[in-house]
């Protein structure tokens, strides 16, 4: 049986023009390969600047990649394919402050991708936009509230629905997690597992909280300077990392290093 999401080998490079007959080449991705399977959530870490986000952005297709391939159930993923793409991933994006149009309702800001890449009519649409509300917590009422007088928990809430609203099989979270507060933070990733499964989710986390990957992610994918160093089960990884990266990254968050009595008594701090 095939994964739900392939990555084979896929490579990203920007050249800057340094003037005439120069150019400068940044390799940001190289050659990352690797399987995401149906309710799994992998998660994708490493220093600022591993080149993280660059992958996820090829992923869900805002730039397209230099060479390697992306496959939906086996299928190929071709760049500009947006409509066919965004119904099956969808990305929720690390400054929810920055992530809406200041000018639209919550109701106006989830009906977008509905009337862009799907054919329901209106009845249908708010029929869909209410439903997604409810998934994530809020109310129908709050398709009328305007998005600027949201508080930053409610705007994480209208970002996953907007994600949601076409009913992907994946979702990529950019960082969307790490700077919120604890209580707001163990709320959202406690509903992410919720509707992780009640709709057969799975999610792609990019981010530094190794907290909340030891608790939830399957996979572990370890980035240095745009290589894949580490890949694996995340209890693996974490107990035996191979790479010294991956040891500093580990001891720096939970302050020690890791063996499996970290699963029998979690501690209360780690979210």
């Amino acid at each position: 049986m095939s994964a739900l999401l392939q990555i084979d080998n896929l490579s990203k490079s920007f050249t800057d023009n340094l003037g005439f007959f120069a150019e400068h080449k940044l390799q940001a991705v190289k050659h990352i390969s690797f399987t995401l399977e149906k309710k799994q959530m992998l998660a994708i870490i490493g220093k600022n600047g591993a080149g993280k986000s660059t992958l996820a952005k090829m992923i869900v297709g805002i730039i397209p990649p230099t060479s390697g391939r992306i496959l939906f159930k086996s299928t190929p993923l071709e760049f500009g394919d947006y409509k066919r793409r965004a119904s099956h991933i969808r990305m929720v994006f690390q400054d929810v402050n920055n992530a809406f149009n200041p000018r639209l309702n919550v109701g106006q800001t989830l009906d977008d991708p509905l009337r862009l890449l799907t054919t329901l009519n209106e009845r249908e649409r708010n029929e869909r936009i209410f439903e997604t509300l409810r998934l994530v917590g809020l109310y129908p009422e709050h398709a009328n509230v305007g998005i600027n007088t949201l508080s930053i928990s409610q705007k994480q809430r209208v970002a996953l629905a907007r994600a949601l609203i076409l009913e992907p099989e994946i979702i990529i979270i950019d960082d969307a997690l790490g700077s919120l507060d604890a209580s707001v933070k163990t709320q959202l990733t406690n509903l992410m597992l919720d509707l992780q499964e009640r709709l057969s989710l799975s999610y792609i986390y990019v981010g530094q909280h190794l907290g909340i990957i030891k608790h939830c992610a399957d996979k572990i994918l370890v980035m240095d300077e745009g290589e894949m160093i580490e890949y694996g089960e995340t209890r693996h990884v974490l107990t035996r990392p191979q790479n010294d990266i991956t040891k500093r990254l580990i001891e720096s968050y939970f302050g020690k290093e890791l063996d499996n009595s970290a699963w029998e008594k979690p501690e209360q701090n780690e979210m």
